[in-house]
């Protein structure tokens, strides 16, 4: 059944069509087929990361890469670091997010009872944002009527993301009580991205590999 769209949902989508556009044509980025998520060992900490829209690299090459690649420089050799890249298509499939939820929910659950020490660190930029922003119960664009189980909530460490387009329907993942995850949550918006709010420069979504550095060093505190 399709689910009718509110008119700051389509707009949310549209925003991402077009700062796509730019990360695929104009952002120097060739796409490459995401590599398929191994069965990650039980390590202290895991990053699960939703890369954005047609992003490459293995958790994304902008956002996901770029933070677990800091928090591991940062936690090793005390503590062990993974990653996990949510399957998902990141395309324009308007069943993308929801996909990319189910997955990154059906993971938590089987990692966190196969590792039962191991913390987590939820990662999402752009529409992966939207995949992030369901998973822990924030109904965004694309909700998959699935959320992590509370049993599993006091494993997740840190919640963040990156251009989110949540903002666009008036939701924002840091918002006090909104989720069980909102003390534990950061939340980065370039000035001027017009995906996550009202500005105009389409490059400003794809600069939040700077941001990479006090991501790690926000997710590592909360450990």
């Amino acid at each position: 059944m399709r689910i009718p769209w509110s008119r700051k949902q389509r707009r949310a989508s549209t925003r991402i069509a077009t700062a796509s556009a730019i990360l695929v044509c104009g952002g120097g980025l060739a796409i490459t087929a995401a590599t398929p998520a191994q069965a990650a060992a039980c390590t202290t900490v895991e990053v699960v990361s939703a890369r954005g829209t047609f992003e490459p690299g293995t958790a994304g090459l902008i956002v996901g890469d770029q933070v677990y690649n800091t928090m591991k420089r940062k936690l090793q050799p005390l503590r062990s670091t993974s990653l996990y890249s949510v399957k998902y298509p990141a395309s324009i499939d308007l069943s993308g997010p929801s996909k990319g939820t189910i997955d990154l929910v059906n993971h938590i659950k089987q990692q966190a009872q196969s590792c039962p020490s191991q913390k987590f660190v939820l990662v999402g930029y752009s529409q992966g944002a939207f995949v992030v922003d369901n998973a822990i119960g924030l109904k965004s664009l694309g909700d998959a009527k699935t959320t992590i189980p509370s049993e599993f909530e006091s494993r997740i460490a840190a919640v963040m993301v990156f251009g989110d387009p949540s903002h666009l329907i008036g939701k924002n993942i840091t918002t006090p009580l909104s989720t069980p995850y909102w003390n534990r949550a950061k939340d980065f918006c370039a000035a001027g991205d017009p995906v996550c709010g009202n500005g105009f420069n389409v490059l400003a979504h794809l600069s939040y590999g700077g941001n990479a550095n006090e991501a790690a060093d926000f997710a590592i505190s909360k450990l």
